[in-house]
């Protein structure tokens, strides 16, 4: 809606999404969208459950994994669902309060996400590189700081972003060219100049992007050139296979958020948008538990056991 008694102002924003597409490709988009999200959350919940309740998979990797799942299922929590019920309905309106709660949300799981990331990558250098003292740099207490310090930088991060997104009226065109309330394209519909705002969040990428990034780079790289070092073994052949999966999820992560949210507005366009969203706001997160967890035998054996106590438990109450 736009008021335009005094001066037009914004109060609530419309969600283009796939507005435009036909009756039978937005059916065709819900039900894939809808299948994707059912798996996301069902995998991610899967691993959150045996890595919370089983003590077989008490190690630090573990721990941080069934974290990640937790950040993935709130992440696609807060964009999807919205998504699908608006490729059922006609009304994408959202209220002003709404769009400031989702962006927020998005921020703060992303960041934390990000530097999750980079927290479970060191733990990998540690573990492969430093066997010896592994138990005692990556303590439960360190985990669980780390962690905290991921959940605790992403919240606030989200503060502040969220102030320069909404810091100023908006008074032009509501409507925004994405299934989501995505930062950059928000502010291009304030009032005032957005470069201000733009540099801000540029600068915070710089920080919460690269840094996190540059971290994982170099663990990865020293876990690398250790296992060069090493004769050829087995085990040899499965870190180098893991180290290359988990660098492929960081890749699809970061490359989308560095192209939403360090790229000139001049570059973007609802045509290459949305596509970059759809990678880390739904693709990734079911990606996830694929790369990070079901190629591991013991996550497997840790389903196979959980799926065979709730079998079992059927079975005893019928």
């Amino acid at each position: 809606m736009v008021d335009t008694r005094n001066g037009s102002t914004v109060t609530e924003f419309v969600l283009v999404g796939f507005e435009q597409s036909s009756p039978s490709a937005r059916a065709l988009l819900f039900a894939l969208f809808l299948a994707l999200y059912s798996l996301a959350m069902a995998m991610n919940g899967l691993i959150i459950f045996i890595t919370w309740t089983d003590p077989r998979l008490n190690s630090p990797m573990y721990f941080f994994l069934g974290h990640l799942s937790f950040l993935d299922v709130c992440f696609i929590t807060t964009t999807i669902p919205q998504m699908l019920v608006h490729l059922v309905i006609k009304n994408h309106t959202l209220t002003f309060a709404s769009c400031l709660t989702q962006m927020y949300l998005v921020f703060g799981v992303g960041v934390a996400e990000c530097i999750l990331l980079a927290f479970m990558a060191y733990d990998r250098y540690v573990a492969i590189c430093h066997p010896l003292t592994y138990a005692q740099v990556m303590s439960r207490q360190v985990c669980v700081r780390l962690v905290s310090t991921a959940w605790f930088f992403g919240l606030i991060n989200g503060i502040l972003l969220d102030y320069m997104t909404f810091r100023g009226p908006f008074c032009r065109d509501n409507h925004i060219e994405n299934f989501f309330c995505e930062a950059p394209i928000v502010i291009a519909l304030s009032c005032g100049d957005p470069q201000f705002s733009l540099r801000v969040i540029f600068a915070d990428a710089i920080v919460v992007l690269l840094s996190p990034m540059a971290l994982i780079v170099i663990s990865y790289a020293r876990i690398l050139a250790s296992i060069l070092g090493k004769a050829f073994s087995s085990s040899r052949g499965k870190t180098f296979s893991t180290c290359a999966s988990h660098l492929t999820v960081v890749i699809f992560f970061y490359t989308s958020a560095m192209f939403s949210y360090m790229n000139p507005r001049s570059t973007h366009g609802p045509d290459k948008d949305k596509p970059f969203s759809l990678l880390y706001t739904i693709i990734t997160p079911m990606c996830n538990p694929i790369i990070y967890s079901f190629r591991n035998k013991e996550m497997k054996g840790a389903m196979v056991r959980a799926l065979g106590r709730s079998s079992l438990s059927q079975a005893e109450s019928v």
